[in-house]
């Protein structure tokens, strides 16, 4: 049976996760199964006197371990501990996940579950690694900038891949000597509840990870607006991100990260490896059924080989077999839900009605649980919704060019910035074109992150402020202060 399971057999950690025990809490939020659309649990909601309680939690955790005080290799050594925990757990941890999410199990445990444990190793190394430093002044005097963690970070994650997301949060944070408070979504909240378990059974202090189970406008609200958090970090779509700036605001003034949405272009030249495009094109939008923030969902090609790439995508897209997502063998994911379900299928119609044409998908498949089409729409233009619209589905579409100023033109997009592609043999247009494109991300004869984890991620535009990943993730989790002493 490998990795397969019987969903109706997993036990899920349902509650709130506050220093270091579970707090059970009245369900308010109905969930339900994305590849069966069976109800199973509820997500419960906290507001803010629960909120309250995990920073308090927080900063209890932080004072008795002084955990951003300690020898930086002890904060190391406890991250790998929690690492390692990961990786021995994966199995149960990818149950908890596929049973609620769009992940299927298999592509958690060689994928997501693998990678965050190696991207949390990764932060766990900065820890002793970077610090405060001596400035040129004076003979007579001595210059530094000091650095020190921030204290509480409240930190927001999406369902679309809740492992992956929780460890880009909690990995940089608690390297960096703070503590957080974690909101995962309300349709996937488990695993992070999970993980936080995980992270106390290898050692790291109780009350340092508090996940708060709930909604945006309640609980959400609550944790971006409190005072005692010092630093926000959030990714999901620019909307709610929008809206946690205006709450920042509204209550207080804090620094924050955000990596929200994309409608990112994928260009293709006629001299590109077309082998190489349609596999990393088709995977794009089929992977987690085009439900990532950096799927490439704008295909831009060069019109002499439009019609030999368009044959051999729809073939791919054409070859998709959806399953559930707890089957080891399972490949094509659902929709996270019936509502985003409806409103990919609309964002379609629309499209059609405004001039696209439809070479293949454009509905709702035909079994159980919220599953679409992979969907190829061509005959569009800058005004059309499927290029307008993150529609965060299956869906891709096409627009042919003949120069490369053409192809610049049609790639950039008046609201987002948040990664590309290029497909092209010529080195020189790849340099040319790498510093043109709008987008935080520029992928080159690729479209797919690697495991370097060094590379971090954001964008341009309203697609995000600040990086996840990377140096950049890490420093983006500590504060700096100016000292000058005079001799």
């Amino acid at each position: 049976m490998g990795l397969s399971f019987d969903p109706d057999t997993v036990s899920l950690p349902v509650g709130h996760f506050i220093g270091g025990e579970m707090i059970a809490a009245e369900s308010a939020i109905e969930m339900r199964r994305p590849s069966d659309g069976k109800a199973y649990a509820g997500c419960p909601v906290a507001g803010v006197d629960m909120v309250n309680r995990a920073v308090e939690s927080a900063k209890a955790a932080l004072k008795a371990s002084n955990w951003g005080g300690v020898r930086p290799r002890e904060r190391t050594k406890a991250l790998q501990a929690w690492a390692d925990l990961i990786e021995a757990e994966a199995e149960t941890l990818a149950r908890i996940e596929a049973l609620c999410s769009t992940r299927p199990v298999g592509q958690l445990v060689a994928g997501d579950i693998a990678i965050t444990a190696e991207q949390i190793r990764f932060f766990a190394e900065f820890a002793d690694k970077e610090g405060s430093e001596l400035v040129p002044t004076d003979d007579a005097t001595l210059g530094m900038i000091m650095s020190e963690p921030y204290g509480v970070v409240g930190a927001i994650t999406p369902w679309n891949f809740p492992i992956s997301m929780a460890g880009w949060k909690l990995g940089p944070a608690l390297a960096a000597g703070n503590a957080v408070i974690l909101k995962p979504s309300e349709m996937t909240p488990f695993s992070a509840v999970y993980m936080a378990q995980l992270a106390v059974r290898a050692g790291l202090p109780a009350g340092l990870i508090n996940v708060v189970l709930g909604d945006g406008p309640t609980t959400g609200t609550a944790l971006t607006g409190h005072p005692e958090i010092a630093k926000v970090s959030f990714t999901g779509s620019t909307r709610a991100g929008s809206a946690i700036m205006e709450n920042v605001a509204r209550t207080g003034v804090k620094p924050m990260t955000l990596e929200l949405g994309g409608k990112s272009p994928q260009i293709v030249f006629a001299d590109a490896d077309m082998e190489k495009a349609t596999t990393a094109i088709a995977g794009s939008v089929t992977f987690n059924a085009g439900q990532a923030c950096v799927a490439g969902t704008r295909l831009i090609v060069e019109r002499s080989v439009a019609d030999r790439l368009t044959a051999a995508i729809l073939e791919r897209m054409k070859a998709v077999r959806p399953g559930p997502t707890w089957n080891e063998a399972t490949q094509y994911s659902p929709v996270i839900s019936e509502r985003q379900r409806a409103r990919v299928d609309s964002i379609v119609r629309s499209a059609i009605e405004a001039g696209g044409e439809c070479l293949t998908g454009g509905g709702v498949m035909d079994s159980p649980g919220y599953f679409y089409q992979p969907t190829l729409i061509s005959d569009v233009d800058q005004a059309n919704p499927a290029i307008v619209e993150e529609i965060f589905g299956p869906v891709l579409t096409i627009q042919t060019f003949e120069t490369e100023e053409e192809a610049l033109a049609l790639s950039s997009h008046p609201t987002y910035g948040l990664a590309s592609g290029l497909f092209t043999a010529d080195l020189s247009r790849t340099i040319r074109l790498a510093g043109k494109l709008e987008a935080g991300t520029v992928w080159i004869n690729r479209y797919s992150r690697s495991r370097d984890h060094i590379l971090p991620t954001g964008g341009y535009k309203r697609s995000g402020i600040g990086k996840d990943l990377g140096r950049e993730a890490y420093l983006a989790n500590r504060r700096t202060k100016s000292v000058l002493i005079s001799l």
